[in-house]
């Protein structure tokens, strides 16, 4: 079953780049007693991911500090080395996206989000959603039916139902 509004997100171990390689961060972590929108990707550098999604929150950033949120994240199951690296592909390094790696998309999994496109070369992978967690609690949840699309999981559209 997946997440739902309302629900409190599992704790997980993620990793994310650091200056002396892979670092593990516990996302109760990070969410404990703040305000933080998670969004998640099917794959680093897939055409839509790299085109759209990421793009509409490196230019929204601002925006989301203007509404309290006191960080983006972006989740893919990609390792750390390649989340690193389209961070700064992306100019999300900059713009303060925090990129974390579910390499083995066990949190992925654990809210029902996991999906295989074996076409595509994608598998064990996310959907492709947007939300907003308030203290670990999913306050706000965008979900795109389809993988390739980003309409209702795009930044400016998860501003527009903050």
């Amino acid at each position: 079953m997946s997440i739902s509004t309302g629900d409190t997100l599992p704790d997980a171990t993620l990793l994310r780049l650091g200056a002396d390689g892979p670092e593990s961060v516990q996302l109760s972590d990070r969410l404990k007693n703040r305000k933080v929108v998670i969004f998640a990707v099917p794959g680093a550098f897939t055409p839509t991911c790299h085109s759209a999604h990421v793009p509409s929150f490196v230019r929204t950033r601002a925006q989301f500090d203007d509404k309290g949120v006191d960080e983006v994240i972006c989740l893919s199951v990609n390792d750390p080395f390649v989340m690193g690296a389209w961070a700064a592909a992306t100019g999300a390094d900059t713009a303060r996206i925090t990129m974390l790696a579910d390499p083995e998309s066990a949190f992925t999994s654990a809210i029902g989000m996991n999906f295989d496109a074996p076409p595509a070369g994608l598998m064990a992978r996310s959907k492709r959603y947007a939300m907003l967690v308030e203290d670990g609690k999913v306050t706000l949840l965008q979900q795109e039916d389809n993988p390739g699309a980003c309409e209702v999981s795009g930044a400016e559209a998860l501003l527009a139902s903050m």
